[in-house]
């Protein structure tokens, strides 16, 4: 069988020659004036397969000289939060971005240089190939000699729980090293505050996304990590958001679980009862009775909770469903009017800065940006 090529992998983009492929670098960056133009300056301009790359930064209301370096660096696009959002809000940002700029293959990379931009080569390979949609860069953790042992053995445990739950031959879940086809872009939904990494991987692997990992390895440290302000915070928020995102995809096998737990404390009580009963104790065994029953009737309403949640899981399949085919709507209509008044200039997008706001407004980019 003949091997596809690149042409009939990737989409056709309406805005470039038949068959043209576009990459979009994008880099969420935080007062990152220090490094960032290294950062730019180490993205490969030529890459075998794609015919256009070009640099997105997502500037997540940055207090220091971040997009003035950025423009300096060679940055084709900026795009600025007003404020501080979070990193799962500058990643979405940058993706609506990149999707609404024409992008067709979209890699994601740190503004502090963590990973070698140099593989992105490789990174984006199986998108090219036509092996898989999602690509994440596995900078093989054990090696790395910064990383103290404690770090290293949660994030193994970390990784592990993800594959577990999402399907994904994944091994190192946490890394922002990620090349994603426009199929796959179209198809992410960041509802957490606080990250996107192990949210997204979920997602994909309960959206039977083809997902693969390339080994890379990782720069020098550059600072410590803005994101992992304690162990303990680390933990709880990506704890909280690995349950949550699970439960939001498998509603009725968590609740079945939790209430069959339940149920199974309860009947555990009952016979204790019964024990106690048939020997002739069972005047003072009342209260644990009561307290088994209790047990029993809750198990029992969470597995009915659960039910309500697998009809409401089902609603929001059908939302996903209809909102991935309205974005697809809007950058088809985006990109033939970014065609038909002969391309856009280069320069600074401002996406709104407050949490709440329903939209992102930009000069040159004319549908919202973030969420």
């Amino acid at each position: 069988m003949k091997p596809q090529t690149t042409r009939s992998i990737i989409r056709k983009n309406p805005e470039y020659p038949e068959g043209a492929v576009k990459l979009i670098v994008q880099i969420p960056c935080y007062n990152e004036e220090k490094i960032l133009a290294q950062v730019i300056d180490s993205v490969p301009r030529h890459i075998d397969g794609v015919d256009q790359v070009e640099i997105l930064v997502i500037d997540d209301g940055s207090t220091d000289r971040t997009i003035e370096i950025a423009r300096r660096a060679g940055a084709h696009h900026v795009v600025r939060h007003k404020t501080n959002r979070g990193l799962a809000a500058a990643f979405q940002t940058g993706v609506d971005a990149c999707l609404k700029l024409g992008a067709d293959i979209i890699v994601n990379t740190d503004g502090d240089n963590q990973y070698p931009q140099a593989e992105i080569p490789r990174l984006i390979q199986p998108i090219l190939d036509g092996r898989a949609d999602v690509v994440v860069g596995d900078r093989q953790t054990h090696k790395i000699a910064h990383f103290p042992r404690h770090k290293k053995l949660l994030q193994g445990i970390g990784s592990w729980t993800v594959r577990l739950l999402s399907g994904a031959g994944v091994p190192d879940a946490p890394s922002g090293f990620r090349a994603y086809s426009r199929d796959a872009a179209m198809r992410l939904n960041v509802m957490s505050g606080y990250t996107y990494t192990i949210e997204t991987l979920i997602q994909a692997g309960m959206q039977r996304t083809a997902i693969t990992s390339v080994p890379i390895g990782v720069n020098p440290k550059t600072r410590e990590s803005r994101l992992i302000k304690s162990l303990w915070s680390y933990l709880k928020q990506s704890g909280a958001t690995i349950v949550r995102t699970y439960a939001m995809y498998q509603p009725l096998k968590v609740f079945f679980y939790i209430g069959v737990l339940l149920g199974l404390v309860g009947l555990v009580g009952v016979a204790r009862f019964l024990f106690y009963y048939t020997a002739g104790n069972g005047a003072g065994h009342i209260q644990s009775l009561i307290l088994s029953a209790v047990f029993l009737i809750v198990g029992f309403q969470v597995v009915l909770i659960g039910l309500l949640a697998d009809l409401i899981a089902a609603n929001r399949k059908l939302l996903e469903s209809t909102l991935y085919r309205v974005k697809n709507i809007e950058i088809e209509i985006e990109l033939a009017s970014h065609k038909s008044q002969g391309g856009g200039q280069d320069g600074e997008d401002e996406a709104a800065g407050n949490a709440g706001d329903t939209g992102d407004h930009s000069s040159s980019l004319p549908l919202s940006l973030g969420r």
